[in-house]
């Protein structure tokens, strides 16, 4: 297992700048704040770099769009709210190795020209947020954040807001209206926040583990940084492991490896004397894919050929006594929940699927239900104003493709796990 970003987690004390710099801390920092910020952001682009957050999208080229914006105000957003079920990597990140995030977000704001900051920190990492306003003090004290920073011409510092809990705002729209102190709702788009984001500025939103890799890029140089992982994936990538393994938890792996040995070499296999029946891959809002398939590898191109997405990195492995319904109405009540009702697709698309989905799992819907429930499905995916929205409905999708017949029985009240109780009777929630 390659540790590149991880490495200093649980290894130093996080608020030590003493252990961090000892282990080459901020040496990424000083490089940066020497070049000139075009010469960071060719490095950058040059890594391949591709955003961790869940879209994949280039970092170089997402950082370009800020750094042309004519703007004597800019902004960085370090985007911490990990809402994403399943996911709890970029966790790891901030309370092991804080000050790596911090060093990210610095060499972004000189490469893009932004002077300010914010981490945006989900509301139930009430501990990790102390430890951020704990660790920016501790920099700012020692002259590492504020004006003329480690001795260079540079102003950067950076402040702490934190979420109240919706999942809507790990979208960066939403997360940077409810930085302004509104509701966290999508905004319509265009504009888009590298030109006008927070308060209307030029804004550019990275991921935790995103901004974590940028120090190492740094320090390793973009064609070294090149060499771990895969030709279309570069470097490494956190994925948090839940559900019917022996060893659940956060591993970093490098791109190239496949589903089948991260679950059988890294996680020590099954839990149980059962199969796997299927992984979920990205969270809630990834597609669940079929034994057969696992051994599809971890990098962007072959996942999108294969019609997946590796989204927040999160693995959730069931075995075979897992109901694929009762699985998909726990996923989709949640997106019910979540949805910010902003857009009709999403928020009449969420209710009417769990509908649709407690019908089958009480034995009293029919063929043409399973239809409707299709069409849903493609109609979210397609117009919904966010991708949380367009994203919702990817379980049912992908158990629609691979696991039909299963879902079928159940209108024949048949349930291969033999755990949803079949009453004509039952009230559907609506």
């Amino acid at each position: 297992m390659v540790n590149l970003i991880s490495k200093l987690c649980g290894k130093i004390d996080p608020l030590s700048i003493t252990e961090y710099e000892s282990n080459g801390g901020f040496s990424a920092t000083k490089k940066a704040l020497s070049k000139k910020p075009q010469e960071v952001l060719d490095e950058v682009k040059a890594s391949n770099l591709r955003g961790r957050g869940g879209a994949a999208f280039p970092t170089g080229l997402k950082w370009s769009f800020t750094a042309s914006e004519d703007s004597p105000i800019k902004y960085v957003i370090c985007n911490a709210d990990e809402g994403e079920p399943g996911t709890f990597k970029d966790r790891v990140l901030l309370d092991g190795s804080p000050f790596q995030i911090i060093e990210g977000m610095i060499i972004c704001g000189h490469a893009v020209g932004a002077t300010k900051g914010y981490i945006y920190i989900r509301g139930e990492y009430p501990k990790t947020k102390e430890l951020l306003i704990k660790s920016i003090d501790v920099l700012r004290k020692a002259g590492y954040l504020g004006t003329n920073i480690f001795g260079f011409n540079f102003d950067f510092d950076i402040e702490v807001r934190s979420g109240a809990g919706a999942y809507v705002c790990g979208e960066e729209t939403a997360l940077i209206e409810s930085i302004e102190g509104k509701a966290g709702r999508t905004r319509f788009k265009p504009p888009y926040p590298p030109v006008a984001g927070l308060w209307n500025k030029p804004t550019l939103v990275n991921n935790v583990e995103t901004l974590a890799n940028i120090p190492v890029i740094l320090n390793l140089g973009a064609e070294k940084y090149k060499e771990y992982g895969t030709k279309s994936s570069s470097g490494t990538k956190l994925i948090s492991v839940s559900g019917n393994v022996v060893n659940k938890g956060v591993f970093e792996i490098e791109f190239g490896i496949s589903l089948r040995e991260i679950i059988n070499n890294l996680c020590d296999g099954m839990d149980t004397d059962k199969k796997v029946k299927f992984v979920q891959l990205g969270g809630s809002s990834g597609a669940c894919i079929p034994e057969n398939l696992l051994d599809i590898k971890i990098d962007f191109d072959c996942l999108r050929e294969n019609g997946v997405s590796l989204g927040s990195g999160a693995m959730f492995v069931a075995d075979d006594s897992v109901c694929v319904l009762d699985f998909l109405l726990a996923t989709m009540e949640f997106f019910k929940h979540e949805s910010c009702g902003k857009c009709t697709p999403c928020r009449e698309g969420n209710r009417h699927i769990v509908r649709i989905l407690h019908k089958i799992t009480k034995g009293v819907a029919t063929e043409k239900d399973v239809e409707i429930l299709e069409e849903i499905c493609e109609v979210m995916k397609t117009a919904s104003l966010c991708g949380l929205g367009q994203a919702a409905p990817t379980a049912v999708i992908s158990c629609l493709q691979y696991f039909k017949d299963e879902i079928k029985e159940h209108i024949n009240k048949e349930c291969r796990a033999n755990s949803c109780l079949f009453d004509k009777g039952a009230i559907i929630n609506e």
